[in-house]
């Protein structure tokens, strides 16, 4: 049966099996071909730059006068006070675009059977590639309007190589604006040579890395309650991305006639619905830290916030619509062009546009009680005061929600549990002590990050040290004894044959990929899980990065990471993309533990006090011994550390043993099916080899021959 390929123009070619693009060269592609020159594409692109910008601007026209009396800065001009939101706007949207681009290519059209990206996949990685360029050139272009804007210099001023190099070294937010520069320019030179379809997916963490730099600066990095506004702000940024992004380019492969229309618009439609509840969420707590509700019709502050929130109403309101009515008249019409999926889309967009011109006249507005409030060392380091020294009720109950790992613990239990139902639902069985497992571990990050451990986290090292060895050496564990990996090809439904991949294939193809190897490549393992504790706290490197919020997000992300590797190596019961036998298990772990023995004791003997300068600027309202928690610290790892290592050696001997008993088992029983047929077969070819030697001369086979020839001789 021949194979449809849609080529660019929207029209089909039929083409043998034996012809299939698993046979062609990537290089086979017409680029030229390929090269979207489609009008309504660009017409939407730059109706939603202009839309944006002139929203930025008027925000900023609102605004400017308020904002400069609470910064207490005085005027750079109008080239700054209007290019900073037009640049931010045009930057972000670009970056929307790329994230969605990057998206779409790995996740809502399939790939050649090659492996190769399908023109669809293609064109949207070539978007990604146009987009993060201009996101780059709008960051760096970002670098003195910040400088000018922060300091009151005019930007000509600012432009001098020797004010621009001083201001860079003294204005935090312009170093984030390189580092997303670097980032997106990557992702850039990326995207511009993808051809696979598995770099889809390093574009698309690069993408989604240019945004964090956005995330960590501004207001919501200063100020009280500035961790749940950070993290409250990534949610948003990312999700907002997405959900805008993604719509662009799902749009665009709609205009084109694409292949997959129908697969790729129902599977950006789950994606939207998610992130329309994220952004939701995640806006409302951003707003209400920066700002008390009382103040939202009263301040300049508020009612941007409520302009940014009409237009995700309405966003919300037309995806209401693309559920219940467009994406169904989509699938059932011969002309996409002029569908209601189409028109309602390119409404959508204009409205995001509008609202990333209000979230950036909103990031150079200062919250009104930025200049009031009266912030304590603490607060403005972590974010929040402490209420004393740390007790074991205040650890167990004075908590503060992580939006970050409380939620993602959250979600994996929602998720696990629909998982369990599914099986359940369909008559399948599932251990139930592997859901407990499971549960258990979702509990431990939950505490570890959300109750006073987490809580305290940031204000003390012992129990920062508490913390990451429940992420290291607890969660890990009862998380990989939950199987999740099992859990999900068995709830999951395979795609079908001749069908696109899913999820189930998606997960298969992650299992045995070559970079799964290397990473779980048990020398690798160990390196990573015990060298990190060295490098991190005894290298110095914990100094250094200690009083940045995102620092703690990405320890705590290492931590999981690196231990359930680990554990996934050494007793894991989900399938490993390589197999590790049970003497080279217990060899990891050995060679763990004296490593981890003498970290704990090094903490213990150290006189060096670890990040002195950052937990002094805390002033604790407490009196604190810095060293003698640092010991604490150090105890924690050694015992917490030791006893958990030696739990899992045991554990694994007893998968040993089960092993071989399984094994015995299986033997007994074909021995039983065949009649011990194997056994007859290795005795019967013991007699075979036995018989030569009993014909050897002397034997009995002499004697026969000289018996014949008396008897010859007779006759």
């Amino acid at each position: 049966m021949d194979e449809y390929i849609w080529s660019y123009d929207g029209g089909m070619s039929t083409t043998s099996p034996t012809a299939d693009t698993e046979s062609r060269s990537p290089h086979a592609i017409d680029r030229d071909r390929l090269t979207d020159p489609s009008a309504p594409r660009r017409v939407i692109v730059a109706a939603m730059m202009v839309a944006g910008a002139v929203a930025g601007a008027l925000v900023t026209a609102a605004s400017a006068a308020t904002a400069l009396r609470l910064a207490g800065v005085p005027d750079a001009g109008a080239l700054t006070t209007y290019g900073v939101p037009v640049v931010t706007v045009v930057g972000q949207l670009s970056a929307a675009i790329g994230f969605g681009g990057a998206m779409f290519a790995a996740f809502f059209v399939p790939p050649q059977r090659s492996g190769h990206l399908d023109v669809g996949g293609f064109r949207a990685i070539r978007w990604t590639y146009a987009a993060m360029l201009v996101w780059a050139v709008c960051a760096l272009a970002m670098i003195p309007l910040t400088i000018s804007n922060v300091s009151g210099f005019s930007l000509a001023e600012t432009l001098k190589p020797d004010n621009l190099l001083t201001a860079y070294n003294q204005v935090a937010d312009a170093k984030y604006w390189l580092w997303t520069a670097i980032f997106a320019l990557l992702a850039a030179v990326l995207a511009r040579a993808a051809l696979k379809w598995g770099w889809t997916f390093v574009v698309l963490a690069l993408a989604f890395l240019s945004l964090m730099p956005s995330a960590l600066a501004g207001h919501s990095s200063a100020g009280g309650g500035h961790d749940v506004a950070t993290n409250s702000l990534i949610l948003h940024i990312v999700a907002a991305a997405a959900w805008a992004g993604g719509l662009l380019v799902v749009l665009a492969y709609s205009f084109g006639d694409g292949r997959w229309r129908v697969l790729a618009v129902r599977r950006y439609s789950r994606v939207a619905f998610w992130c329309l509840i994220v952004v939701g969420i995640s806006g409302v707590v951003n707003a209400l830290v920066r700002m008390p509700i009382e103040q939202l019709f009263t301040t300049t502050y508020g009612l941007i916030v409520i302009g940014k929130l009409s237009a995700f109403v309405v966003a919300a309101a037309i995806g209401g619509v693309h559920r219940r009515v467009t994406i169904a008249e989509l699938e059932a019409t011969d002309e996409p062009r002029k569908s209601l999926f189409v028109r309602f889309a390119a409404v959508e967009l204009i409205v995001f546009a509008i609202a990333f011109g209000f979230a950036a006249g909103l990031s150079r507005t200062p919250p009104p009680d930025l200049a009031t409030t009266d912030i304590s060392p603490m607060a403005l380091k972590i974010g929040y005061d402490l209420d004393g020294p740390p007790t074991v009720a205040r650890l167990l109950f004075d908590w503060r929600f992580d939006l970050i790992f409380g939620t993602a613990a959250v979600i994996a239990a929602a998720v696990y549990l629909r998982g369990v139902w599914r099986l359940h639902k369909r008559g399948d069985s599932w251990p139930v002590g592997r859901t407990v497992a499971w549960l258990l571990g979702c509990l431990s990050l939950l505490i570890a990050t959300s109750s006073g451990m987490g809580k305290y986290g940031p204000a003390l090292f012992s129990t920062h040290m508490m913390g990451h060895m429940m992420l290291t050496m607890l969660v890990p564990v009862l998380l990989v004894l939950g199987g999740p990996v099992t859990l999900a090809l068995r709830a999951i439904p395979p795609a079908g044959r001749g069908n696109p991949d899913g999820p189930r294939e998606w997960i298969m193809i992650a299992l045995h990929s070559k970079y799964s190897k290397i990473v779980t490549h048990p020398a690798i393992v160990v390196i990573v899980f015990v060298g990190s504790f060295y490098v991190l706290y005894l290298g110095g490197l914990f100094d250094v990065v200690v009083e940045h919020h995102s620092a703690h997000l990405l320890m705590n992300l290492h931590f999981l990471v690196s231990g359930y590797l680990f554990y996934w190596l050494v007793i894991g019961i989900d399938p490993a993309p390589r197999q590790t036998s049970h003497v080279a298990k217990l060899g990891v772990v050995l060679g763990a533990l004296p490593f981890h023995a003498f970290f704990g004791v090094a903490l213990m003997m150290t006189s060096a006090l670890i990040a002195e300068k950052y937990y002094e600027s805390l002033q604790h309202p407490w009196a604190l011994d810095l060293a003698a928690d640092q010991r604490v610290g150090g105890g924690v790892a050694w015992a917490t550390g030791e006893f958990p290592l030696v739990i899992v050696m045991l554990a694994l001997l007893v998968q040993w043993r089960r092993q071989d008993e399984k094994v015995a088992r299986r033997f007994d029983r074909k021995e039983d099916r065949d009649e011990d047929a194997e056994l007859e077969a290795y005795n019967q070819m013991l007699r075979g080899m036995s018989a030569p030697a009993e014909a050897e001369p002397g034997s009995g086979g002499g004697v026969a021959v000289s018996e014949s020839g008396s008897d010859e001789a007779d006759r």
